[in-house]
């Protein structure tokens, strides 16, 4: 054989791999099938379309050169599971673990003893209101006529609240959900540590997953700050939508207890405050009141 022809006939053996290879890539197949070890064993072996097996080289370097539709080639099976296998094969299974219920919760946290504030409380203060309700109202901690229920804005702060949600149209104890960022009474009604925020804010989280609102009042620097992980006052970000985990709509707006305080701001606050509330009512579909705010 000359060294021309043993240049044409290995140029024809590449454009047959070449073509080849293409035609691989087309069925999907990635790397180098691979023969079988023994003839008992379960690896399918990967077979080229007849018409590309019989073809010329020449046939196979043309550029118009139609390559038939591959057929398709049977995956191998993992092996079936032994019938002689024990029971604890098929408990074996990885399953999720089912969210809480909100009285499990509830129950835990009246047993809760994780930070200092377990040691002065005379009740946990979980929630009041609907589990079912769209929206959602959170606030900082409880105070001494909640501490002394154990239920959450029902002193002087939590009745003007309730009058707020009424001049919304809504039922305090069917149509929301109320809670805390904190579900024990700090001393003196002081503002709750950081440490003690991070210990109990596993609660709120699972809470505000079973509920599911549809959106959350955020009330004062607290309950904003821990919800929405920021350190803005709520002079600097009341009014503006947020997102809580990235999914669930927060309107930021005053405490009531703030709104309660004397000063000349107070009328301005509370303005304010229900500028917020009717935005929250817009955002829920509902008909915004057109009637002052709540006293």
């Amino acid at each position: 054989m000359s060294d021309d022809e043993a240049r044409q006939e290995l140029a024809a053996v590449a454009a047959s791999l070449r073509a080849y290879l293409e035609w691989q890539e087309s069925t999907g197949a990635t790397g180098v099938p691979r023969m079988p070890r023994s003839p008992s064993s379960p690896i399918t072996r990967y077979r080229a379309p007849e018409a590309l097996q019989h073809a010329e080289p020449q046939q196979l370097l043309a550029e118009q050169t139609t390559i038939p539709t591959p057929v398709t080639f049977a995956r191998v099976a993992s092996p079936a599971p032994s019938t002689t296998s024990s029971s604890t094969t098929s408990s074996s299974t990885t399953t999720s673990v089912p969210a809480r219920s909100l009285p499990v919760i509830a129950k835990e946290v009246s047993g809760c003893v994780k930070c200092r504030l377990s040691e002065s409380r005379t009740n946990t203060v979980f929630s009041r209101g609907s589990a079912e309700a769209k929206l959602c109202f959170v606030g900082e901690a409880p105070g001494a006529d909640e501490d002394e229920r154990g239920l959450p804005f029902v002193g002087r702060a939590g009745q003007l609240l309730d009058r707020m949600i009424l001049a919304m149209g809504l039922d305090p104890e069917k149509d929301v959900y109320i809670c805390n960022i904190i579900k024990c009474r700090p001393p003196n009604n002081r503002r709750p540590e950081p440490d003690e925020i991070a210990t109990c804010i596993p609660y709120l989280h699972e809470q505000l997953s079973i509920v599911d609102p549809k959106a959350i009042v955020a009330l004062g620097n607290t309950a904003v700050g821990a919800l929405l992980g920021t350190t803005l006052g709520i002079t600097k970000v009341r009014g503006q939508w947020k997102l809580y985990r990235g999914k669930i709509p927060v309107m930021p707006t005053y405490h009531p207890s703030y709104l309660l305080r004397p000063g000349p701001q107070q009328a301005t606050a509370k303005k304010q405050a229900w500028d917020d509330l009717q935005a929250v009512m817009r955002e829920l579909g509902l008909e915004p009141k057109k009637r002052r705010q709540p006293e």
